[in-house]
C-alpha cells in the first residue's frame, strides 16, 4: 500500500466537449458531483431533480473527491506522531496534500502552505500574525471574512470602485498617504461573492508592492472557477476554502510568504505547534515553537478535509480549466441573456455588463421581496439559490442604492412577501452544473415575474416560507 492510494476515481476526470462558450471555445461536460440525482418535493405536487444553484455558498463535492476519501478512510490514522503503518501512511498523505496544494497554486519554493478551517480562518490567522504597527487597506466591497479580521491593526476602508482602473487608482492614492516606513497589507478579493466580477489582482499587487506593502488574496470565489498562480499574480498570500472547491469537511488554506508567519506567535498553542517544551527551575515553561507550517497547525488536523482539498485540486487540474472555464462562460451567457429578457430584473454590478466574471450573479426583481422570490424558486421549481446580503453588507447596500452603513442581516430581513426588502437574490454555479438547471432557473424567473407565485407564503423567524 503506497501513500498515493489506488482508486478508480483517479480516472474519473472528464473533458469531453458538449457545447461552446460565447467565444467559441469547446466546453467540458459537467463534472460528476454528489447530489446530482437528488429529488425534492414541490408544494404544487410531485418531485423534481434538485437544481443546486448556490455554489458560491458551498459547492457540491466532486464524485472524484468522495471516491478518493472513501478509498482512504479504512487507512485513517493520526499524523506526525505515530510509529504505526496507518499513522505513517496518513502522515505521508497529509504532507503530499500540502505539496499538491502548493503545485495547484503555483507557489514559490519558499512559500508555506498552512491548513486551516476555511477562508475566514485563514485570514484571521494572517491577521493574528501581522507585525506590530501594520496598516491594513481593504475595500468596502469585501466579504466579511476579508473585511472584519483586522481588529488589532490600523485599518483603512476604501470606497467601492466602479471600474478596475478606479480600484487600482484608489489603492495607489491610499498607499501614497500611508506611513512609508511601517509594514502594510492590502486585502482584496479575486472574484466578488456578490457580483462574480473579477478584480484586477495583478495590477493591485503591483501597486501594493510599489508602495512597500504586501497583499493577500481572498480567492474563495476565484480558485474554484479559474486557474490561479501565486507567482503570476504576484500576491504574498492566498486564502481559499475547501467547501467552495468541491471538497467538503471544513478545511481551508493559507499559502504564502513564511516570514510573518514564522515570526508570529502560534495561532493556537498546543501539540504539533511546539517542537520542545521544558519546565524551568522557577516553575514556568519554556517552549520552542516550530518555524514551519506546523507552527500554526496545533492539535490533531483535519486529515480527511486536507486530503479532500488535494483531491479536488488534482481533479480540477486533470479535467482541464480551459474546458471548465469555457463551459462556465456558456452558462453565464445563458443566465444573463435570460434575465435580460425580463425588464423587471436588475442584475447588480460594480464594473458594468462587460466585466469578466465567474458563475456568480446577484439581482433584484421589481415588486418582489427577494426572500419571497427565492422561496418560490425553491418550493415551486426545486431550485436552490441564496437571498440576503451574502455576508457583504456594505457592498450590497451600495449596489442597491442604500447607505453602505445601513444595518442588515446575512439572512432575509423581516419583510413580508410582496414588500420591498434591502436584500438581493444570488444564483451561482460551477463545474457540476448541467444546462437543465440553468434553463429551469431562467424559465422560473420569467414565469414568476409574469404569472406570480402559485402558492401563498408567510414570514417565519425572518424567512419567507410556504404557508401550510
Amino acid at each position: 500500500m503506497s501513500a498515493t492510494l489506488n482508486t478508480a476515481a483517479a480516472t474519473t476526470a472528464r473533458s469531453a466537449s458538449a457545447a461552446t462558450s460565447p467565444d467559441g471555445a469547446a466546453c467540458a461536460e459537467p463534472l460528476p458531483v454528489l447530489g446530482r440525482d437528488v429529488t425534492v418535493p414541490l408544494v404544487t405536487g410531485g418531485e423534481v431533480t434538485y437544481a443546486a444553484l448556490d455554489y458560491a455558498a458551498s459547492a457540491p463535492a466532486l464524485q472524484r473527491v468522495w471516491d478518493d476519501v472513501a478509498a482512504y478512510a479504512p487507512y485513517y490514522g493520526s499524523v506526525h506522531r505515530g510509529a504505526g503503518y496507518l499513522s505513517q501512511l496518513s502522515t505521508d498523505l497529509f504532507e503530499q496534500s500540502r505539496a499538491a496544494v502548493a503545485e495547484f497554486l503555483d507557489c514559490r519554493a519558499a512559500d508555506q502552505v498552512v491548513f486551516t478551517r476555511s477562508t475566514t480562518d485563514s485570514l484571521n490567522l494572517l491577521a493574528a500574525a501581522l507585525p506590530a504597527g501594520c496598516q491594513v487597506f481593504v475595500f468596502e466591497t469585501e466579504h466579511h471574512a476579508s473585511l472584519l479580521p483586522w481588529r488589532d491593526a490600523q485599518v483603512t476602508y476604501l470606497n467601492a470602485p466602479r471600474t478596475p482602473a478606479q480600484a487600482v487608482a484608489t489603492l495607489e492614492r491610499a498607499l501614497a498617504d500611508r506611513d512609508p516606513y511601517g509594514p502594510a497589507l492590502v486585502c482584496v478579493t479575486g472574484a466578488s461573492n456578490v457580483t462574480g466580477e473579477l478584480w484586477p489582482v495583478k495590477e493591485l499587487a503591483a501597486a501594493a508592492h510599489a508602495h512597500g506593502a504586501r497583499i493577500v488574496l481572498d480567492a474563495a470565489q476565484l480558485a474554484p472557477h479559474h486557474p490561479v498562480s501565486v507567482q503570476e499574480l504576484d500576491v504574498d498570500w492566498f486564502a481559499f476554502s475547501g467547501h467552495k472547491l468541491y471538497a467538503p469537511f471544513g478545511s481551508g488554506v493559507l499559502a504564502g510568504r513564511a516570514d510573518w508567519l514564522r515570526e508570529a506567535d502560534p495561532y493556537l498553542a498546543g501539540g504539533g505547534a511546539s517542537r520542545r517544551v521544558a519546565r524551568r527551575e522557577d516553575g514556568g515553561v519554556d517552549v520552542d515553537w516550530h518555524t514551519t507550517a506546523a507552527r500554526h497547525e496545533a492539535g490533531s488536523p483535519n486529515v480527511i478535509g486536507v486530503y479532500s482539498i488535494a483531491s479536488a485540486c488534482r481533479a480540477l487540474t486533470e479535467a482541464g480549466f480551459d474546458g471548465l472555464v469555457a463551459r462556465e462562460q456558456h452558462l453565464i451567457a445563458k443566465v444573463r441573456a435570460g434575465l435580460a429578457e425580463v425588464p423587471e430584473v436588475r442584475v447588480l454590478s460594480l464594473f458594468g455588463d462587460d466585466a469578466p466574471r465567474v458563475g456568480v450573479l446577484s439581482f433584484v426583481v421589481d415588486g418582489w421581496n427577494s426572500s419571497h422570490f427565492a422561496a418560490a424558486l425553491s418550493a415551486e421549481y426545486g431550485i436552490g439559490v441564496r437571498d440576503g446580503l451574502f455576508c457583504a453588507h456594505p457592498l450590497v447596500r451600495t449596489l442597491l442604492g442604500s447607505a453602505p452603513q445601513e444595518p442588515g442581516e446575512c439572512g432575509a430581513p423581516e419583510a413580508a412577501p410582496g414588500e420591498r426588502s434591502l436584500n438581493a437574490i444570488r444564483v451561482s454555479f460551477g463545474a457540476g452544473t448541467p444546462d437543465e438547471h440553468v434553463d429551469r432557473f431562467v424559465r422560473a424567473v420569467r414565469e414568476l415575474v409574469t404569472d406570480g407565485a402559485k402558492w401563498q407564503y408567510r414570514t417565519e423567524e425572518g424567512r419567507c416560507v410556504p404557508a401550510v
